[in-house]
């Protein structure tokens, strides 16, 4: 009888918790909202989620506050997100470093750690080199880095997706790169641009310096050209059977009362319909792509599911 009571008594005060939180999601947001960007302010990530953030604060109520905490290929960004009180004031945006970070054993964080909100945007990849760089197309490239393996430099984030691209040209074409480490995207193209690296993973954001003569893109990793640069091949058109795209989407810690994430899954929906956040997007070199909680969790699923398969194919053992 007394074990019981004993249930009956930890169900009521299950079902009271439940209930205070939902009573105090009625009135969210009552003041502004922090925004985690793990990487440093002046990179791709950042730069989208600030326009993001712009767009979804009218639809909000409330000011959403980016803040970049950068360190361990996106992993403190990650914990501290995690680790937050799971009350609506604190969201994440993750990427596919996620997985990949992971599965490379870099980090102990996963998507499994989150509540998934929703898929904001694509931003396809691009191998590029520096302005005055020897390699006028990517055929050059790979002719020049089969002949010396391990001594072309490419900027990476160790175990992110600036990693995980060239990795991935490596296991299909059997070259192997002198990887250098950069913490983000502003640095390593910083790094590129200055001719410090020969070769890095960029995107469409980067075409004024294209223009400027400061940069070349070698390949693109999309199905078809994009009709933003013509003259630049796709990788599968030079044989390389890899297309590749930094997925960002907006999580929340475990834990966060259903009412808040059907609020935010709401406030993505109306941010990434308005005019503005798309022209923003194209300036960006990005695709806008929303996918709402439950379709977003599922293309979660499956994206770890590729990266691991991806990992284990370069040699990293971890399990699940």
């Amino acid at each position: 009888m007394r074990t019981r009571w004993l249930v009956v008594g930890a169900l009521l005060v299950a079902a009271a918790l439940l209930a205070a939180a939902w009573v105090g999601a009625a009135g969210y947001p009552e003041r502004p909202v922090k925004l985690i960007v793990p990487w440093p302010a002046g990179g791709d990530t950042d730069a989208i989620l600030r326009i993001f953030a712009n767009q979804a604060e009218k639809h909000l109520g409330q000011a959403v506050v980016v803040t970049n905490i950068r360190g361990a290929s996106g992993t403190v960004g990650a914990r501290e997100a995690k680790n937050a009180p799971a009350d609506g004031y604190t969201v994440y945006s993750g990427h596919d470093y996620l997985h990949t970070t992971y599965w490379t054993g870099v980090s102990e964080i996963s998507y499994k750690d989150f509540e998934p909100i929703c898929l904001i945007s694509a931003t396809p990849s691009i191998v590029a080199t520096h302005g005055k760089g020897k390699w006028s197309s990517m055929k050059e490239l790979l002719a020049d880095a089969k002949q010396r393996p391990s001594e072309i430099t490419f900027g990476a984030t160790l175990g992110s997706t600036s990693h995980f691209f060239p990795a991935m040209i490596e296991k299909e074409t059997g070259v192997r790169w002198k990887y250098v480490s950069y913490e983000g995207t502003a640095p390593r193209m910083t790094a590129l641009l200055g001719g410090h690296i020969e070769l890095g993973e960029t995107n469409l954001t980067q075409l004024d310096k294209v223009k400027a003569g400061q940069l070349r893109l070698l390949a693109i990793a999309t199905e078809k050209r994009s009709p933003e640069i013509p003259d630049v091949p796709t990788l599968k058109e030079v044989g390389i059977n890899i297309t590749y795209a930094v997925n960002r989407g907006l999580m929340a810690p475990k834990g966060t009362p259903e009412p808040i994430l059907q609020k935010w899954e709401e406030v993505c929906r109306k941010a990434t319909e308005e005019k503005a956040f798309h022209e923003a997007m194209k300036t960006q070199g990005t695709q806008v792509s929303f996918l709402g909680r439950k379709a977003y969790g599922d293309f979660l699923v499956r994206e770890d599911a590729a990266n691991a398969q991806v990992a284990q194919a370069l040699g990293y053992k971890r399990k699940g």
